[in-house]
C-alpha cells in the first residue's frame, strides 16, 4: 500500500526540501562520546554549534543540509577549537543510536529505542 500526498510530501513542503534531523558527534578528552540529535520540525528542540570564544576557532560556513566530518586533523587535534560538534550529518530517518552490551555504536532507523536513565 502507498502513501499519497495531493500536494507533495508534507516534510519537504515544510523544510523545503531539506533533511528533518541533525545528528552531531563530539568526543571528549576522556573519550566519553556523544551525539546529538535534532528535529527541525520541533518546536522545543536546539543545537549549540559553535561554543563561545572568538570567531577566528568557529567553524565557517554552516549550512542546513551540509554534512561535515573533517573536525579533527590527521594528528587528531580538532580542526575548529570552538565547533561543539567534530562531525554532523542531516538526514530524512530518524535514527536512534545507542551503545549496545558488547560496546558496539547501534544505529536504530525507524525504530524506538528507550535510552537507560541514571546512567
Amino acid at each position: 500500500m502507498s502513501t499519497n500526498y495531493i500536494f507533495g510530501n508534507p516534510q519537504e513542503d515544510q523544510l523545503g526540501g531539506s533533511p528533518k534531523y541533525f545528528y552531531g558527534l563530539r568526543r571528549t578528552d576522556a573519550g566519553d562520546l556523544y551525539v546529538a540529535k535534532v528535529n527541525q520540525l520541533s518546536k522545543t528542540d536546539s543545537v549549540t554549534i559553535n561554543n563561545g570564544g572568538t570567531s577566528d576557532n568557529n567553524m565557517p560556513e554552516f549550512q542546513t543540509g551540509v554534512d561535515f566530518h573533517e573536525g579533527r586533523d590527521v594528528n587528531h587535534n580538532l580542526a575548529y577549537s570552538n565547533l561543539n560538534y567534530e562531525q554532523f550529518r542531516w538526514d530524512d530517518r530518524n535514527i536512534f543510536y545507542y551503545i549496545d552490551a558488547d560496546g558496539q555504536l547501534v544505529a536504530r532507523i525507524n525504530a524506538t529505542y528507550t535510552y537507560p536513565t541514571g546512567v
